[in-house]
Formats: C-alpha cells, structure tokens, sequence
C-alpha cells in the first residue's frame, strides 16, 4: 500500500511538474483553450459552427479542434490573440488541407499535433510571416508528429508524398527546425528551414 501511495504521488508530482503537461506550448495547452471560451461567449458560437463546418465535410476528427484554433508561437510577443476562429469563407481551405494529412500524412508518420494554424493580417506580420503567407487564409498548419518519429525518417516520408501526391493536391510542405514542419493546400511548392525552395530537403536530399 505505501509503494501504491509514492507511485500515485510521484505520477501526480509529473504531471503538475511538467511544463509540457501543465501549461502546454506557451499559454496554448487545451486548458487554456477552455479558459479563451469561458471568456469569449462570441468565441463559443463561432467555434460551434466551424467544428458543425468540419464534421459536415468528414474531417471533423482528423486533430482536435482546439489545436487548429492555435495562433502564432510568437503570440505573446505579437500582443496577439492565442486562439482565433478564421473568417467563414475560409474554413474551405483548411478542410482541404485536413483532407491530405488524413489521407497521406498520418499514414506515412502517424497522428500529428497542430501548434499553428490561421493568423490575421497583424500577427501574421509580426510573427514574420510573408505577406502572402498560407497561414492568413487558413490554407496551411504547422504540424508536429505525436509519435517518437525522427527528423529524417519525418522528412524522407514527407517528401516521398510530397513528389507522389503533392501536386495533384496543390500542397505545399516546409520544414523548420526539429520536427515542426508545414503543410498547406494553396499551391504546389516546397522549401527548407530558410524559406528557401533551393534548401528544401525534398530537392536537396539531406534529410538531416
């Protein structure tokens, strides 16, 4: 019964202790998402109709509907909105882009973690953003796979797809340091970690 007790109490003490756990990606874990709704009446409603919008046209359950709220990781420092429901005309665009990672990207390197989704026009420039960024129309996610999956492995299963199924589906594919990298549907292209075409791996095949 003691060795009971110390192991509940130290599975407790992780949890509580984990930033990860506890707080999530800076101020965006889902205990803050429900904290955005509680204050936002007007956020509930709009979030209503967008998971309606989703599950209507199957994609509903392809990665939780808080985590495609995420804004930028530069939130905070933008003085931006940590969550925010895109505009109606755009839902369209990122049910396409859910419809390529649950066909093609989660069969490759499994579930997959959105930390950024759509950005207005004010924190997309000042996170960096380009003016024509995928992210200000909801086109694209900044994904990160749930699963252990190594950056290599990541990247040369991402690009096999990108080359067998990337065109046909207008889809654009990044990769940022770790194992962050980006999907969108606006058009057919690809770049590395600079913002570069010439650097993405998917041409220059270094995978590292």
């Amino acid at each position: 019964m003691l060795n009971l007790f110390r192991a509940t109490a130290l599975a407790l003490l992780v949890l509580f202790a984990s930033p990860a756990l506890a707080e999530g990606p800076d101020g965006q874990s889902r205990a803050d998402y429900h904290a955005w709704l509680a204050r936002e009446p007007a956020a509930r409603a709009q979030v209503m109709s967008f998971k309606q919008f989703l599950d209507m046209d199957g994609v509903g359950n392809v990665i939780p509907t808080w985590q495609l709220l995420r804004t930028a990781s530069s939130w905070r420092d933008c003085s931006g909105p940590r969550f925010e429901v895109a505009p109606v005309a755009e839902w369209s665009h990122i049910a396409n882009t859910l419809k390529f990672v649950s066909t093609h990207v989660e069969p490759a390197i499994g579930d997959v973690e959105a930390v950024s989704g759509y950005r207005n026009g004010e924190l997309n420039q000042c996170s960096g953003g380009a003016p024509k960024s995928a992210h200000r129309h909801f086109f694209a996610l900044d994904l990160t796979p749930i699963a252990a999956v190594g950056r290599e492995t990541m990247i040369e299963s991402l690009c096999r797809i990108h080359d067998h199924r990337g065109r046909l589906f207008d889809v654009g594919l990044g990769f940022y340091t770790g194992v962050r990298f980006h999907v969108d549907s606006k058009s057919f292209r690809r770049w590395g970690s600079d913002g570069s075409s010439a650097t993405s791996p998917c041409n220059t095949g270094i995978y590292a």
